[in-house]
């Protein structure tokens, strides 16, 4: 076992006859590769304007009477500690195939006082490099200042493993990245003495990680309940029903992010294995760049977005792409059947969250969850809350309210 002291201030702490604060140490399960502090909100009282935001709607966007930003502040409430500890570190995780695979993510601690509980947070859909955990603040880490200790994988395709092509949608490997860290993190919050006081763990998606926040959810009960024995469950805006997504989206000819079109069809293929041709999917500008403009992660989700300049199905994708009886779609709208994360029955409960209003993922996934979920221990709160954007806000602010 590696024992590394990483904390700045130790000797002058020494020197002034005062203990420090931590002494981080690099363990063998979770190697930490930086340590920042860095406040939630500023002196003035406004948020910290390097926490990463959901890029729909813009932070300064009017909403009612009110603003994004200024809702966002709700999310501090009675916190317990301003100022957050951000440990980058890695992590050994599990390949597509299984197969080992080193891995990075961010815990995020209040700087003092005792921990409450692990919160494992899946995050949301991101396109550049430099939002994922460990290069940003992400919003979805606030939560910490409640006096919880916060862990978010980058996933697979991002932070150390950046040169990957993302598995977008996925859920197994997404799933496996999210769960492997809330392991290795779990023993190094006790070797450093911030232990929570609670062995229970809350699990926190919204988008993209409201589900792979519910297929972590079946991954913990099936493989992990005696080791990450889960609290409650909080689940917003998630895709849960990829097939009734694309049905949906089809019927429409539209979609409220194109770039998650062709994430979600070499993702997919790429998580399981379809070695689909993209050319049956993409038209020809798409399929001329779209490995520069997602693979190389140098872009933002509304930056793409701007690129493929379409908002049409059939401006998109191809015929082909757009017929589910054709060989090719046909495989893949089965592999988004089996990426769906309605197929289990939960133990622990659920609070699910979707706007009405949303664009972006089509409010028939909440009416699916609902159907399937009905008579488990589930609250669903479905309601007029904004678009896409702005529901990942009033979610996260009704979460902390909770905590």
């Amino acid at each position: 076992m590696r024992k590394i002291i990483l904390a700045t201030g130790i000797l002058a702490a020494a020197l002034s006859c005062t203990q420090a604060t931590y002494e981080y140490v690099d363990y063998d399960t979770f190697r930490v590769t930086s340590v920042n502090n860095a406040p939630v909100a500023m002196p003035d009282g406004t948020i910290n304007p390097e926490i990463r935001f959901m890029e729909d709607p813009e932070p300064d966007t009017r909403v009612a009477s009110t603003t994004v930003v200024t809702m966002a502040k709700d999310l501090l409430g009675s916190i317990r500690s301003n100022d957050l500890v951000h440990i980058c570190g890695t992590y050994k995780g599990h390949d597509i195939d299984g197969s080992e695979l080193i891995q990075s993510g961010k815990l995020l601690l209040p700087k003092d006082g005792p921990v409450k509980n692990l919160i494992i947070v899946s995050h949301f859909t991101i396109g550049a490099n430099y939002e994922c955990p460990t290069e940003a603040f992400p919003l979805e880490g606030a939560l910490a200042a409640k006096g919880y200790a916060v862990a978010i994988a980058d996933y697979i395709g991002f932070g150390i493993t950046s040169a990957r092509i993302h598995p977008y949608m996925h859920v197994e490997s997404t799933a496996r990245s999210v769960v492997d860290m809330a392991l290795a993190v779990k023993p190094y919050l006790e070797h450093i003495g911030r232990k929570p006081e609670s062995d229970k763990v809350i699990l926190v998606g919204y988008s993209q990680g409201g589900s792979t926040t519910m297929a972590v959810m079946k991954m913990i009960q099936n493989e992990y309940s005696g080791i990450l024995p889960i609290k409650k469950v909080y689940a917003g805006g998630g895709p849960y029903d990829l097939a009734v997504t694309y049905d949906y989206s089809m019927e429409l000819d539209a979609t409220g992010i194109p770039c998650a079109i062709p994430m979600i069809v070499q993702g997919v293929s790429v998580g399981d294995n379809l070695h689909l041709n993209m050319g049956d999917f993409f038209q020809p500008k798409l399929l001329a760049n779209y490995d520069s403009w997602i693979n190389s992660k140098q872009y933002t989700v509304k930056e793409i977005n701007t690129l493929i300049d379409a908002k049409s199905l059939h401006e998109i994708m191809t015929a082909e792409g757009r017929d589910k009886t054709s060989p090719q779609t046909a495989r893949l709208y089965k592999a988004l059947m089996l990426n769906s994360v309605l197929n289990f029955h939960p133990d622990a409960p659920i609070y699910m969250f979707h706007s009405q209003d949303d664009e972006t993922v089509p409010f028939a996934n909440a009416l699916r969850a609902e159907q399937y979920f009905k008579g488990n221990n589930i609250h669903f709160d479905f309601n007029h809350y904004g678009k896409h954007g702005t529901g990942c806000v009033r979610f996260l602010i009704k979460v902390s309210e909770e905590l």
